[in-house]
């Protein structure tokens, strides 16, 4: 927290709104006794930086507003920008500046004072409960003595019931945490850890911190952060992560992010453990089928609930963020967004966002964590645990074990915090303080908006007014209950939800688990830990010694089928009609263990096109029949129906603002709409698939101006091809001017740097190559728009696009630099990053290789992926069924490294896949049957393989022909 004295930020202008309330604070300070004069004066300066930040986060905004109409009126008479900002503080620093703002913003003083008083309340019941408890907490320092405070800051989570905050302390050499809540519950987890350990078969050092409880309060033993020692050290601790997995699995447990978990040692250890024993409420129904609403639940009710495993976030402000306590791995966050003031020091500043790193916790046993390497020590643990907890169950031991948690106090979380957080900012925006009423409606209004569609969020009014009314004084809601109980008491006395015992509701949800259910959850969260589920050189190449070449064709078909059968075997259905699956799905916010999604890449537009495509090749002679294709496609084309359906309906309800779908080829509008037009080509589209892809593509324009990426994946680049493709099937020239505006778009966003040009990337701010996400794709996708339009400007761009990647090509490594930068790999030979799709790309635009550089760039391509791009996964995005692809058509060419054969590469990738399984990167044990990064994609390459199938590259989007 900056200084009072820190010219670059507003604390001067906040001095004379603190000041009454902090002397008052340290005169009622002298009334404790128990209390030396030193520890008054750290519980003042503390509770004084928590006032500061409080009311800058509250109050930022309004004083830009006020320091720019000072500006405007003239009332800053200093020649110079800083000197303005000076004059600024000196008159805001006035307590008359302030009450002459009540004619503006009448409600803010008597917000703001109801904030300092509350805080300052906290802070002396902080006091007194210290003077109180001091003697008594000798247990929580190994049983010495508590020394006298030395140090404090309030603030350590968010604000709830009057300004009350976790406190952090430093007595000496000693530190303590206070917690303004019970922490009994704290004290019976520890106990049934005692009680587990005393019965579980082998090594646990999962551990609670050892706690105070005093009933209105609590104290907790402090946890420093340890890294492990030795790999006995670190496979201990991931063990300990299943172990807690398990445990909360049983508890009910939530919200266990990256704060909530301290590495120490071996020992991962749970610092907060309140939210134990959470309400199921089921979701409300989705409007996208039965089947998705099944799979939600049963997703939202599974391990993954728990918050502990690796998944990215949705929400503003956490877009993309993976913040629970296995991952939010260094290396692998977003920037994060937030609102900053913007030219601090001048009296132009202003309200803009900044983007800063993640702040890291203090989760992971090592600086630099190898979550996949210990990633099946995970999945030990949590084996080992369940089964000693099923055991207990068995014998009837276990409900017994569970009863001292009935009478103690846990906290219910019906919402997420950063929902709250939007409100509040909301709420003290300066309109807002100008005009109350109409914001206070507004909160109320968006809450009870989210209560139609969340099911855990309180709908009830009262409720929302008392959550509205907590933020309007700086608190974040709260909602608590006794787990033998259940009623939960809201804010303001508000009370929400039934009576009912928590305790059982959790044992009942546990005894009905599917643990292979929660074992595939577990293995396939791996995968959101990381950004990329790529080419991993330190992983064991899976291709064999020599490969069988005996019926190969044969056993393509067998493996191919075999997919299939259990692509239908796996499938989750609704009376409705609707189909889906629980996977690994790669969204723009990155990888997330969920429900199906409509997309080409991992959703169900890829697998329609599988099946689609499977039982056209069945039809022929060149694929084995699978029981249940047929069904299965009608159910994936309505489900599909259904989604459209949706969308269309929210896109024109009035007073609904959804942020659409991305519009890219393979994430997004873009990739749905060229599997209608593929399925409708086939005649497996209900008949009205090219109806429905000119419906897709009028929503493009209002997704590409929402996007956050113009890459060929996700982003504007992406919908290019697929509108072209459309307006070939309509003959209308709208879709060309569609197509021709997302190119005027990525004209404008191009950066030049001499004769090249690349485009910005949240990851890669300078650019980065290859197909899905950089210059090869923007520069494929640009000129097929220029074929279409004629406009030289975009055959010019594109030209530099490839420049750019013609310019990473390195001589010594015989292939494009990576500017991913992963650890251990200077190149990469894959569709998504590297070779392949590099190779691939030139070649559809170039197909007859009327160019010199396009057969260099192929005889290139095809020797990297013959080197580089084989032996780590079986997938299509970055395995090897996607350098299956390339390397068949360089021998086509004549281009391919020598010794490859056609039938020596298909029998050495099948003798592959029979001898390890089908696999597809990091969540290689889970089954995920996306197309592209699945081993929906394996299938479908292999029914490619037949050198008289029908069916469109995947890769490029219908070429590639061969």
């Amino acid at each position: 927290m900056a200084s009072d004295t820190d010219a670059s930020n507003f604390d001067v202008s906040l001095g004379c709104l603190l000041l009454p309330v902090v002397e008052e604070l340290a005169s009622q300070l002298d009334r404790v006794t128990g209390l030396s004069s030193n520890e008054r004066d750290v519980i003042v300066s503390a509770t004084r930086e928590a006032l500061y930040a409080q009311l800058t986060a509250r109050l930022g905004r309004l004083l830009v507003l006020e320091l720019n109409a000072a500006r405007v009126t003239g009332r800053l008479s200093s020649p110079d920008p800083a000197g303005r900002w000076a004059q600024f503080l000196e008159l805001s620093s006035q307590r008359a500046f302030w009450d002459a703002q009540a004619a503006n913003y009448p409600t803010m003083l008597p917000r703001v004072e109801r904030i300092l008083r509350n805080r300052a309340e906290a802070a002396l019941r902080f006091a007194e409960r210290w003077s109180e408890d001091r003697r008594a907490l000798g247990g929580l320092c190994q049983g010495r003595a508590v020394g006298v405070l030395t140090g404090l800051s309030f603030g350590a989570g968010d604000s709830h019931r009057g300004g009350q905050t976790v406190a952090l302390l430093q007595c000496g050499s000693e530190r303590l945490v206070y917690k303004p809540r019970s922490v009994a519950i704290d004290a019976a987890l520890r106990r049934f850890l005692a009680e587990l350990k005393a019965r579980h078969d082998g090594p646990m050092t999962i551990r609670v911190p050892e706690v105070v409880e005093r009933g209105t309060h609590g104290w907790a033993e402090f946890i420093p952060h340890q890294y492990a020692e030795g790999a006995e050290a670190l496979q201990g601790f991931y063990r300990g992560i299943g172990h807690w997995l398990a445990v909360m699995r049983l508890l009910g447990g939530s919200d266990l992010h990256s704060e909530n978990v301290i590495a120490h040692g071996d020992a991962p250890v749970v610092v907060d453990c309140e939210t134990l024993f959470t309400p199921r409420i089921p979701p409300k129904p989705s409007e996208l089928g039965q089947a998705l609403d099944h799979a939600a639940e049963l997703v939202g009710g599974s391990v993954l609930s728990i918050g502990l495993l690796p998944g990215r976030g949705l929400g503003l402000g956490f877009r993309g963020v993976d913040n629970s306590a296995a991952g939010m791995l260094p290396g692998q966050q977003p920037m994060m967004k937030q609102p900053d003031i913007l030219q601090k020091g001048t009296d132009e500043a202003r309200i803009g966002i900044t983007q800063v790193p993640t702040q890291f916790s203090q989760n992971h046993p090592s600086p630099e964590p190898a979550l996949a390497r210990f990633w099946p020590d995970v999945l030990a643990g949590f084996d080992g645990m369940t089964a000693t907890l099923r055991g207990l169950d068995g014998t009837g031991a276990l409900r017994g074990l569970l009863a001292p948690f009935e009478p103690c106090r846990i906290r219910v979380v019906p919402r997420a915090t950063e929902v709250y957080g939007e409100v509040a900012r909301m709420l003290w925006h300066p309109v807002s303080l100008h005009k109350e009423g109409p914001a206070r409606q507004r909160a109320n209004d968006l809450l009870a908006r989210m209560a139609a569609n969340v099911s855990s969020a309180p709908a009830d009014p009262e409720v929302i007014a008392a959550e509205v009314e907590d933020l309007l004084e700086g608190d974040i809601p709260f909602f608590t209950t006794l787990a033998g109980d259940g009623r939960l008491e809201g804010p303001r006395g508000t009370r929400w939800q039934p009576p009912r015992n928590l305790v059982d509701a959790a044992l009942e949800h546990w005894r009905t688990a599917d643990f292979t259910l929660e074992r595939d959850v577990i293995q396939a969260t791996l995968v959101s830990a990381y950004v990329n589920d790529g080419w991993m050189p330190d992983a064991t190449s899976m291709l064999p010694a020599r490969a069988r070449m005996d019926d190969v064709d044969a056993r393509r078909r067998r493996v191919a089928a075999d997919i299939l059968r259990r692509l239908v075997s796996t499938a989750i259905r609704g009376k409705d009609g609707s189909v889906t699956w629980i996977a690994p799905t790669r969204g723009p916010t990155g990888w997330s263990v969920q429900p199906f999604e409509q997309d080409l890449y991992g959703g169900a537009s890829g697998v329609a096109l599988l099946v689609g495509g499977y039982l056209r090749e069945v039809e022929k002679g060149r694929a084995d029949p699978v029981e249940g294709l047929e069904p299965l496609l009608a159910s994936l084309v309505h489900t599909l129906t259904l989604a459209e359906d949706r969308f269309e309906s929210l896109r024109h309800r009035k007073g609904i603002r959804l942020r659409p779908p991305p519009p890219g080829a393979y994430i997004g509008l873009g990739s749905q709409l060229w599997a209608r037009l593929v399925l409708a080509d086939w005649r497996q589209d209900a008949g009205d698939g090219v109806a429905r892809a000119v419906r897709l593509a009028e929503a493009i324009p209002e997704s590409a101006a929402a996007a956050d990426a113009h890459d060929v994946l996700s982003g504007t680049a992406g919908a290019i091809p697929p509108l072209l493709a459309l307006a070939r099937r309509t003959g209308e020239a709208r879709q060309v001017e569609l197509a021709r505006a997302l190119g005027d778009t990525i004209c404008e966003q191009a950066r030049r740097k001499d004769e090249q040009a690349f485009w910005t990337h949240e990851q890669w701010p300078e650019g980065v190559g290859g197909f899905a996400h950089g210059t090869t794709g923007m520069g494929w996708a640009l000129t097929l728009l220029a074929r279409a339009t004629r406009e030289s400007r975009y055959a010019e761009l594109a030209r530099a696009a490839f420049a750019f990647d013609e310019a990473l090509f390195d001589p010594d490594e015989q292939n494009w630099l990576d500017l991913r930068m992963l650890e251990g790999a200077k190149t990469a030979a894959a569709w998504c990053h590297g070779a392949v799709g590099i190779g691939l790309a030139h070649l559809d635009l170039d197909p007859r290789l009327e160019h010199p550089h396009t057969r260099l760039t192929l005889r290139r391509a095809a020797a990297a992926t013959w080197r580089l791009g084989l032996g780590w996964n079986h997938c299509a995005c970055h395995g090897d069924l996607g350098s299956w692809e390339l390397l068949e058509l360089a021998l086509r060419a004549g281009e391919a490294p020598a010794g490859v054969t056609r039938e020596g590469l298909l029998a050495t990738l099948i003798t592959s896949i029979e001898d390890h399984g089908p696999s597809c990167g990091l969540a290689r044990d889970a089954f995920s049957p996306g197309l592209l990064p699945g081993l929906g994609g394996v299938a479908y390459q292999l029914l490619r393989a037949h050198p008289e199938h029908e069916l469109p590259s995947i890769l490029t989007l219908g070429g590639g022909a061969f």
